[in-house]
């Protein structure tokens, strides 16, 4: 590999990030969009997709003590 830093895209903004121990707030460009990212988080705008669960899963999971008959 070459001595040449590696260059991310902001997440936020895409503005091109140079990754090394100097970047202080890589993978972000600045302090400014590390905050955006995080408020989006704490607003719950990114998601995780799941689908329901099937009628036939909740068969398969007792609560703690309960025993099938």
């Amino acid at each position: 590999m070459g001595d040449t830093p590696r260059t991310v895209s902001c997440p936020t903004c895409g503005k091109p990030v140079v990754w090394s121990a100097e970047s202080r707030y890589r993978p972000f460009c600045s302090a400014r969009c590390r905050q955006i990212d995080l408020g989006a988080w704490a607003s719950e705008a990114y998601r995780v997709p799941t689908s329901p669960p099937d009628a036939g899963d909740a068969e398969d999971f007792l609560p703690p003590g309960q025993t099938r008959d």
